[in-house]
């Protein structure tokens, strides 16, 4: 099999309302999306889409993307989709780093291997069946009424596990979040509190501290080394995510014992190939595991639960839905939607989801 042709299109994605996280200084109201097809000679295709959570939150942008597909698409042309180590060598060749670039095309040629095998991707990925897959609700920053109003909200939706956005320079305010949060929960939820890295590590400390609330902490701080010093300080268990950026991040956290869990997404690490590796690596030692992707539509979800279905139950967390907080659906119908607290995948080949191209619209670039 050979790649004969890729089309790109960028869509925009508006949130059904505005978005805070890191203690309120990052807002968001709308993602820049970018689907991509790639095509073959023997009439298979297979879909990517890369989704930065706007140009804040990672060192990642949407147009970003589109630059860099100007220089990866026409390498791959001619290129065997199915081998996918060679695929991530000629696009670490053309364009070293800028792993979020590539994410579309390799998950678009996981795509087609699903296709071309007749399996969908929780069987290529390790999985003999797809048991459905629990998701956490994502709550944005605000007052503890206001959060838990929002967490009340996301029960009635079946969520069990929630992620509470806290952070920022009022440290008697994430106590009062973290303890009134913790204190409204009703037995059988639990809740992540997502720093999103907006402590210093002494906030960090100071307000773990003094919190009595022993539930996970996500990124408290911006690096690291900072978060190791932080981990070392604390009672709470600490989940680690943007400071990991590629498979040596993840080693070095391991190695200094920084966390007893990661989020690993698709969009973050480059790929489905990366995460695999990531994952894999993971359920070795023992990690507790998010995964989920950076943002985007139902397409992106899904794949990303793919990878969660094929993880061990004992290592896997619950999933978040960027989907689920859109004004649009680019693949109405599709894919892994929320049904009372769970997703279930699909069990077509490959990913199972192809965006309206009545949604999508004219291409914006075509190699081949």
């Amino acid at each position: 099999m050979k790649i004969t042709g890729i089309q790109v299109w960028q869509v925009d994605l508006p949130l059904t309302k505005p978005y805070w996280l890191s203690g309120g200084r990052l807002k968001f109201e709308q993602l820049d999306s970018t689907f991509l097809r790639i095509d073959t000679d023997q009439g298979l295709s297979g879909w990517g889409e890369g989704c930065p959570w706007g140009n804040t939150y990672l060192p990642a942008h949407g147009a970003g993307i589109r630059a860099a597909l100007d220089l990866l698409a026409p390498a791959l042309i001619g290129q065997d989709p199915l081998a996918l180590d060679q695929i991530n060598a000629v696009m670490d060749t053309v364009l070293p780093g800028h792993a979020y670039a590539k994410a579309a095309l390799d998950i678009a040629c996981w795509d087609l291997l699903g296709r071309a095998s007749g399996l969908p991707l929780y069987c290529l990925l390790g999985a003999c069946q797809a048991d459905p897959v629990a998701l956490n609700s994502s709550i944005s920053t605000g007052t503890p009424d206001e959060m838990i109003a929002l967490i009340r909200q996301a029960s009635a939706a079946g969520y069990k596990t929630h992620s509470a956005k806290i952070g920022g320079s009022d440290i008697d305010l994430d106590i009062a979040r973290m303890d009134a949060i913790a204190n409204a929960l009703p037995a059988d939820e639990q809740v992540t509190f997502d720093v999103n890295r907006a402590w210093t590590p002494a906030a960090a400390v100071q307000v773990l501290n003094s919190s009595t609330a022993r539930g996970w902490i996500e990124q408290p701080c911006q690096t690291l080394d900072q978060c190791l010093h932080v981990a070392k300080r604390v009672p709470q268990p600490i989940m680690l995510d943007e400071c990991l950026l590629d498979f040596q991040d993840h080693l070095e956290a391991w190695k200094q014992g920084a966390c007893e869990g990661v989020k690993v997404k698709p969009n973050r690490l480059g790929g489905l190939t990366r995460c695999r590796q990531v994952r894999d690596f993971g359920v070795s030692v023992g990690w507790s595991m998010h995964i989920e992707d950076v943002g985007g539509s139902v397409l992106a979800d899904t794949v990303a639960l793919h990878l969660a279905a094929s993880t061990p139950s004992e290592n896997r967390l619950a999933s978040w839905l960027s989907h689920a907080h859109l004004a649009v659906d680019p693949c109405p119908g599709q894919g892994a939607r929320n049904v009372e607290g769970f997703a279930q995948l699909p069990d077509t080949p490959g990913h199972g989801v192809e965006p309206d191209l009545g949604i999508l619209g004219a291409p914006i670039a075509r190699y081949d």
